[in-house]
């Protein structure tokens, strides 16, 4: 029996980041316009698998998913114990227009879920002209805090079995048995305090509500896509957002929860793949 290899390449980008030297890892496949793809809190690149291996994308598309600092195969900087991660707007934005500047890639698409879906809010406001469209997935202004992300990282807490406890009731109890667990493991192994520190952009840096209005989808078309199921970032979240985005695309995916990339890619896809050609046929 022959193995079946994934034309899906990994490597390693040495980059600063806040004038600090990182080694960043990404994968990458396909090859036509860029499409950058942002992990969710507490997890990593490889939530984008079925993306990258989806050739009815890869065929007009560079999909490129990078691990963020601290986060997969991307370790912290040098001298990571000396401080507590804790994840801004700011270095945030910094972290992708780095990427993509570094990278060569040519206004980009990007797309981003969770945290991900949040920050391509903040790319419209401060980097619309550089980029080709923009994918929120599980997009909204704001989240209420709906329990103390702190305990997460206490010494007599399970951060990895309470982060996969967290991610796996975010998901459809429709979404199938083994890419919900395969979500769930990825959070299982995120390192102590990560989940925490992004959730602090999340929950109390990254709020957007006061600014979204200034977003301008004439400059940069915006498509918010929502998991029915997600009780973060909801439907009637993303609605609350996109009613004060002019211009701003909105689909509620049927069945899907938080992760709609990885807890069922099929259904996923399903919904990405005309949001692409839409952005492929009707941009330059």
């Amino acid at each position: 029996m022959t193995a079946r290899i994934e034309a899906v390449t990994g490597r390693y980008a040495h980059l600063a980041l806040d004038g600090k030297p990182h080694r960043l890892y990404f994968e990458e496949a396909g090859q036509g316009i860029p499409l950058l793809c942002l992990h969710t809190a507490g997890s990593d690149g490889r939530q984008f698998r079925a993306v990258l291996n989806d050739p009815d994308i890869t065929r007009h598309y560079r999909v490129v998913a990078f691990d963020m600092p601290w986060h997969g195969k991307s370790s912290p900087p040098a001298g990571w114990e000396k401080e507590d991660y804790r994840l801004t707007a700011a270095a945030y934005t910094d972290l992708i227009m780095t990427f993509v500047r570094e990278l060569g890639l040519v206004r980009p698409v990007v797309m981003g879920c969770s945290i991900g879906g949040r920050i391509v809010l903040n790319l419209a406001l401060e980097h619309a002209r550089s980029l080709r469209a923009l994918v929120g997935l599980q997009s909204a202004a704001y989240v209420e805090r709906y329990y103390e992300s702190a305990w997460l990282n206490h010494a007599e807490v399970h951060g990895g079995q309470a982060c996969g406890a967290i991610a796996y009731g975010l998901m459809s109890p429709l979404s199938p048995e083994e890419h919900r667990w395969e979500t769930v493991w990825h959070y299982m192994q995120g390192g102590p305090g990560i989940f925490t520190g992004d959730l602090h952009f999340y929950q109390v840096d990254g709020d957007l509500r006061d600014r979204i209005g200034a977003i301008d989808t004439a400059v940069c078309p915006l498509y918010m896509l929502t998991g029915e199921y997600d009780y973060s970032a909801s439907p009637k979240d993303t609605a609350a957002a996109a009613a004060r985005i002019r211009g701003a695309k909105v689909t509620i995916m049927k069945d899907l929860g938080h992760f709609p990339m990885s807890e069922n890619p099929d259904a996923f896809l399903g919904y990405l793949r005309p949001v692409l050609d839409e952005i492929r046929a009707t941009t330059k």
